[in-house]
């Protein structure tokens, strides 16, 4: 078995700890700077509600089992991930910050200087800087310099997007990862690691809204000028559907699930045809029931109905709803549901897309597939964030194929390396 990190080799792994699955996504960087996924691991997740650990154990065992599961599938030893992280806990503000520039050029240090400046900023104890997003950089009276290294100037600004969250959440999470033997690289918000994987750069520079819609989140991310504006949370998704099936049509939660996946539909009328019939189990010992298609449409419509509406005061708090020239952009597992678009379209009186992964290669079930938004996002921001660091992502040699008895030698004493 070949063993990688979550950086170095020519391995990363990205690690999407959700409300309903677990996923360990695994790509190697070709020589040419391209990701391609050679490999996933899931296990469904059995002890996060909305995003939060609420059962440490449980939420242990399914981190593991994802992760032993990619690697068996790929053959590499995973030692450490970028994870990601999200819930109603995550916040964000735009923050300013301000330097004298030191030698007349600004400098690396100058921008580190500045960047600390800005993250500067009161928030309460029980809550931690995440990100420190930069959004744009004013040189003297210069506005809207993207990339300042190099510039002549004495006076530095810089407009950044800061998210928080609560501290507990945060050392809940890499409480499990790390007793699953896992180093951390990064911690990454979920929608900055699906925006990574699924907008294009024109959608950024003209501003579009990133709506991912997980099992226990709804998380959103507003981008203009090719910069991150907003982020924002909204506690229903995926889930809470699911819970409405359950209890209106008085099926067990699993089976509401499938019928969800197999035949839900966002719109009544266009979708749902009066003559269409499902089988409903029922709860118990009671023998199933057969109901039309349109009595399922009509408990999913009103919940999507609801989101999107949530998702439009979300836009006019950001302030931001008229400057969303690229229009919505839905993805998440949640977002593949029929009708979902066109719905999204009819409430948001914007144009609306579901988004894939885009420029990575690999497995087919992987890449071309919303619900694996986030890990694939999550390994473009774990290659991005070596690139920037800028040791790169050098490819490892394989190993040579040894004995039985040699091999089980040398993996008895690599427990004590």
């Amino acid at each position: 078995m070949n063993e990688s990190t979550g950086k170095s080799g020519n391995i990363i792994v990205g690690l999407d700890i959700g409300t309903t699955k677990v996923a360990a996504l695994v790509g190697e960087i070709s020589d040419q700077g391209q990701l391609n996924v050679v490999g996933m691991g899931s296990h469904p997740s059995l002890g996060l509600k909305k995003g939060v650990v609420v059962d440490i154990e449980s939420t242990v065992i399914s981190i593991r089992r994802a992760v032993e599961a990619a690697e068996n599938e790929t053959g590499y030893k995973i030692r450490s991930v970028y994870a990601g992280i999200a819930g109603s806990h995550v916040r964000s503000m735009n923050s300013s910050g301000v330097v004298s520039i030191r030698d007349g050029e600004v400098s690396r240090a100058d921008v580190d200087r500045v960047i600390d400046s800005a993250r500067a900023v009161e928030i309460p104890p029980d809550e931690r800087i995440l990100h420190v997003v930069p959004q744009e950089y004013t040189i003297n009276s210069q506005s809207g310099v993207k990339e300042p290294l190099g510039m002549s100037g004495v006076r530095l600004e810089a407009r950044a997007h800061l998210v928080t969250c609560a501290v507990n959440a945060m050392q809940n999470i890499e409480k499990c990862i790390r007793r699953c033997g896992l180093e951390i690289e990064q911690l990454v918000l979920e929608q900055l690691a699906s925006a990574e994987a699924v907008l294009t750069r024109d959608e950024r520079e003209l501003g579009v809204c990133l709506v991912d819609i997980g099992g226990g989140t709804t998380d959103i991310a507003i981008f203009t000028q090719d910069a991150l504006q907003y982020t924002g949370v909204i506690p229903i998704a995926g889930d809470q559907v699911t819970s409405d099936i359950a209890t209106a049509l008085r099926t067990p939660r699993q089976n509401a699930d499938e019928l969800k996946i197999r035949h839900g539909s966002a719109l009544v009328q266009q979708l749902a045809q009066p003559e269409d019939t499902i089988e409903v189990p029922s709860v118990g010992e009671r023998a199933p029931r057969e109901l039309s298609l349109q009595s399922l449409a009509e408990v999913v419509e009103p919940r999507y109905e609801e989101l999107f509406s949530l998702i439009q005061q979300q836009l006019a708090n950001s302030g931001m709803e008229n400057l969303l020239a690229a229009g919505i952009v839905l993805t998440g597992g949640s977002s593949r549901i029929p009708g979902a678009v066109e719905l999204g379209e009819e409430v948001l009186h914007e144009p609306v897309r579901v988004g894939t992964p885009q420029n990575v290669k690999g497995r087919a079930d992987i890449v071309s597939n919303p619900i694996h938004s986030t890990g694939v996002g999550l390994l473009l921001y774990g290659m991005k964030d070596c690139e920037e660091q800028g040791h790169g992502v050098e490819r490892q040699e394989e190993k040579p194929q040894t004995s039985g008895v040699l091999e089980s030698t040398r993996r008895f004493f690599r427990r004590f390396v």
